[in-house]
């Protein structure tokens, strides 16, 4: 019921933003001669647009590998993908400096994106490395939490818009010293200017009691099925990882892993070494007995070299900015 009320809500969100739009191009087709008609209509089409759901998009720092260049690591990522049961990458892209991996669903086509964070990619043997792309496609969300999150996003905005307005500082700086200027005491122009914000603040304040209260409903909605939205993504990601591989990724994620590497990287060491260590460390109980073997059916040790022979150089890359990593 939680769930369905959520969703109908957000629904309703888009609806009014569909609203915008619909209303602006009547404005404006309709009252083509008109210049009211042209001005409503493009404010109603504005707070539309302002108002509309953000698609998600590759990041900045992302280098997209083509699959001549990288087919190892498209290789594993499609494999993974199959067993958890998502569509397979049609782009796979690294970055440097972020330890995060996503998959996400950009550009109006929907095109499924992977972002591989070298960072712990680097650190992590062949069976985590499949534990991190089966999460990372666990992750993606369904198309009714989609739904949920882009009519929060849209909430957000219309919070912000009505309620998050102040007067300008430079604005009020230059009113001042209008006023201590040689008008003294005789009305100076912002008089105007302050009964105006005066009375925006107002209203935004006005309309914005309704929306404070659906924001409300629907992220208290959303947080009592986050349970079940875990829930899911741990089974999904399950299919392609057990159990401690899962938990080893966790414990490796939590952090520890990065400072060996930045402190190798400053010593001058190379991609190989840094890498070798990196596998040390994770393969090896404390008492020096090897935990479980290094590789798994989706992507054993030798295709797991063949990868790291394909992002050498991001490696070396990479290495050079670790320090700035926090």
């Amino acid at each position: 019921m939680k769930r369905l009320l959520a969703l109908l809500i957000a629904l309703a969100v888009h609806l009014l933003t569909l609203a915008f739009f619909v209303l602006g191009g009547w404005l404006v087709l309709a009252h083509l001669d008109s210049l009211v008609g042209w001005l409503f209509g493009a404010v109603s089409l504005a707070i539309g647009w302002a108002l509309r759901p953000r698609l998600a998009g590759l990041p900045a720092d992302a280098e997209v590998l083509d699959r001549a260049s990288a087919p190892e690591l498209h290789g594993v990522a499609g494999r993974v993908a199959d067993r958890v049961g998502v569509r397979r990458p049609e782009k796979v892209a690294v970055r440097d400096l972020a330890a995060e991996t996503r998959y996400d669903r950009v550009g109006l086509r929907r095109t499924p994106v992977l972002a591989v964070g070298l960072p712990l990619w680097l650190a992590l043997p062949p069976r985590q490395r499949v534990a991190l792309l089966a999460r990372a496609y666990a992750a993606a969300p369904t198309g009714r939490e989609l739904v949920v999150e882009g009519a929060l996003g849209t909430l957000e905005t219309w919070r912000d818009a009505l309620l998050g307005a102040e007067p300008l500082q430079v604005r009020e700086e230059a009113q001042a010293k209008i006023a201590a200027s040689s008008l003294g005491a005789m009305d100076h122009p912002g008089t105007t200017y302050e009964a105006a914000g005066f009375v925006g603040r107002m209203l935004g304040r006005v309309l914005g009691g309704p929306v404070l209260l659906v924001r409300y409903a629907l992220t208290r909605l959303a947080a009592a099925d986050e349970s079940r939205i875990l829930a899911r993504r741990r089974a999904l990601a399950l299919r392609a990882a057990p159990e401690r591989d899962l938990a080893d990724l966790d414990a490796m994620a939590a952090g520890g892993y990065l400072a060996p590497m930045q402190a190798a990287a400053l010593r001058g060491e190379s991609v190989a070494a840094i890498r070798e260590g990196a596998l040390d460390r994770s393969r090896l109980a404390d008492d020096g007995v090897l935990v479980t073997p290094p590789g798994c059916d989706l992507l054993g040790m030798p295709d797991s070299e063949r990868v790291d022979q394909e992002l050498s150089a991001h490696y070396r890359r990479a290495i050079g900015g670790f320090g700035l990593i926090s």
